[in-house]
């Protein structure tokens, strides 16, 4: 019997018992379609956070204070204040940083800001001229923050779109009003185009020269972070290395793991966060693959089953000279077109419900290629491994007993 006719028996047996079917596939649609809608949701998940990581600026390197990090050193104390204005200007002016291209030092804090009856609570932050183009943040109307207003600790600031939004209301132009600063004046110059729903956004904060925050508004002469750009990706790695030793020199440190500052890239942020949803992905998917193996026994069961029935008819073909393979092959290929269509299936309602869930979240449609590839591979080995036992068991069946099979 050739291939082609046991194929197109097997389909018509499966038709005659549609119900059977459908009930058969059910698991391997389900389970398929798990697979493929968590690996998509987490492949979708980590291209969006990359995007957003890299949204923050391009080649970007942190220092911060404190000694803990995955960066450049390790250990040391844990001091807040540990970074001052003056080490981003000596790494500015700096001969022997030559990976290094932009500079830009900051101070983030809570403050609140009113404009006439209007109040909110948000985040200020003292910044230094080159903060916005290392943090690709574009200024849609007016100016920024300049060298001049940080030499002169002006009292100018540049708000976000969500800023406005809360206070101010009507057709007022923001650009030239003044706001307070915890009940301090200071002059709008500037507005930053909006940022949507990034994994830092711009759109609530409001700007002001670094030198009026630390003089005027806290008096403190520290900064909360001091943000470098290398000046080419390749070289991200040799310039969190030379700022490394030339920070433990400007703060008279021998040993390194006495530092008591910390230098990250988006890069060592990027693959922590990817091993997290990674980790996520790989869990959930686990725990999907269950309703596979579950889906692969059903079927088993429902072959075994169609042994029983079909008793009589497999004594009948043997007593006409059908060889156990013949009788192995028609059982089997039933399995896996059974675990085959299901996989098809399930293919279809994974990758649709993958494209409604990242339309519905915002997130970007990875459909994974990989995924499908392996769902389908894993449907016919599921029909092979659950389909391979029922088949053998009715190949063994002798045909005078199983004629007298009642």
């Amino acid at each position: 019997m050739k291939l082609l006719e046991i194929l197109e028996e097997s389909i018509l047996v499966l038709k005659t018992n549609r119900m059977r079917t459908v009930l058969s596939v059910l698991g391997i649609i389900i389970g398929i379609g798990s697979v493929i809608s968590l690996i998509t949701l987490g492949e979708a998940s980590q291209q969006s956070v990359k995007e957003r990581i890299q949204s923050l600026g391009s080649n970007l390197i942190t220092i911060s204070p404190g000694g803990t990090q995955s960066g450049f050193l390790r250990g040391g104390p844990d001091d807040a204040k540990t970074l001052k204005y003056n080490d981003a200007l000596e790494i500015e002016k700096s001969d022997r940083l030559t990976t290094v291209d932009k500079v830009a030092a900051s101070y983030s804090s809570r403050a609140q800001i009113s404009f006439q009856e209007n109040n909110m609570n948000t985040n200020v932050i003292g910044i230094t001229e080159n903060y916005f183009s290392l943090r690709n943040i574009e200024i849609e109307y007016g100016v920024g923050i300049t060298q001049k207003d940080i030499g002169t600790s002006s009292k100018v600031v540049v708000i976000g779109n969500g800023v406005i939004e809360e206070l101010f209301t009507g057709k007022v132009n923001p650009i030239g009003q003044g706001i307070r600063i915890d009940g301090n004046s200071f002059k709008i110059i500037g507005i930053t185009k909006s940022k949507g729903s990034e994994m830092v956004s711009s759109d609530d904060s409001v700007f002001i020269p670094l030198t009026t925050a630390q003089k005027v508004l806290y008096g403190i002469d520290h900064v909360t972070s001091i943000l470098v750009s290398a000046k080419n990706e390749e070289l991200i790695d040799p310039a969190m290395n030379q700022l490394g030793y030339l920070l433990l020199e400007l703060h008279g440190i021998k040993n390194p793991e006495d530092a008591d500052f910390s230098i990250t890239s988006q890069e060592d942020l990027l693959e922590t966060v990817s091993e997290i949803t990674g980790t996520f992905t790989t869990l959930l998917t686990g725990i999907a693959a269950i309703s596979l193996v579950v889906g692969g026994i059903g079927i088993m069961n429902i072959m075994l089953v169609t042994v029983t029935e079909r008793t009589r008819e497999i004594g009948i073909r043997k007593a006409l000279g059908a060889k156990r393979k013949t009788i192995t092959t028609q059982f089997l290929v039933e399995s896996i077109v059974l675990t085959l269509t299901g996989g098809v299936l399930g293919v279809l309602l994974g990758i649709g419900v993958s494209l409604i869930i990242t339309k519905t979240m915002g997130l970007p449609s990875v459909i994974s290629i990989t995924s499908i590839s392996l769902a389908v591979g894993v449907s016919c080995l599921i029909g092979i491994i659950f389909g391979w036992y029922p088949a053998h068991r009715a190949s063994k069946l002798q045909p005078i007993e199983a004629l007298r099979y009642e």
